[in-house]
């Protein structure tokens, strides 16, 4: 379980396709301690909850490994990453910790693409499009995750919506070189998606 606030930027150091590109084993470098993370830990990179295999430190910085199997290389834009590719990390929620976002599982439900960008005096405004399947959980000042990005939906028309993004978010995350055009995964809102259940099976 996560909260969809990113504590580190890490970066694809290492990548290769196995049992016929149905799965890729990435080496992820961070700014975690490696003496705590284990083996078996999940880490959401881009909002898609990975579990570590291995890790250790190369230089200074610490490295961990990850498989993304092929149903997360169908689903999420796990199918784009290379080396070299920036994600935005969470470590799994502790109890006790606080919850600064909302609570975000790390199990990704689709894509959205990015059709604009506004870059505003203090804050970017992005507008994005996804299915008719997932938009209907998304509603104005309703939460969202986008690459594993906990946010506050702004506006919403028929399959699109928008959010507004503040400065040290667009700082802190990959969403400052987003660029219309471009894929992000998206996990709605889970209190969302059991409402929807219940309406359909008391209608």
């Amino acid at each position: 379980m996560f909260t969809g606030i990113v504590t580190d930027l890490g970066e694809i150091v290492g990548f290769t396709p196995t049992a016929q590109g149905q799965l890729h084993r990435l080496r992820i470098a961070c700014r975690y301690d490696q003496t705590t993370i284990a083996d078996g830990a999940s880490i959401a990179c881009n909002g898609v909850c990975l579990t570590v295999v291995a890790s250790g430190v190369e230089g200074s910085r610490t490295w961990f490994d990850v498989d993304a199997a092929a149903e997360t290389l169908a689903l999420t834009t796990a199918k784009h990453w290379k080396l070299g590719t920036r994600l935005n990390l969470e470590r799994a929620l502790k109890i006790g910790d606080e919850l600064g976002g909302h609570i975000v599982a790390g199990h990704v439900d689709g894509i959205a693409t990015l059709v604009s960008r506004e870059d505003l005096p203090d804050m970017a405004r992005f507008e994005l499009s996804t299915t008719r399947e997932l938009a209907r959980f998304i509603a104005t000042k309703g939460s969202i995750t986008l690459d594993g990005v906990s946010l506050t939906v702004n506006t919403v028309r028929d399959v699109t919506f928008s959010v507004l993004i503040i400065p040290h978010t667009l700082t802190v995350t990959t969403i400052g070189g987003w660029k219309a055009g471009d894929e992000v995964n998206i996990e709605v809102d889970l209190m969302a998606r059991y409402a929807a259940r219940l309406t359909e099976m008391t209608v």
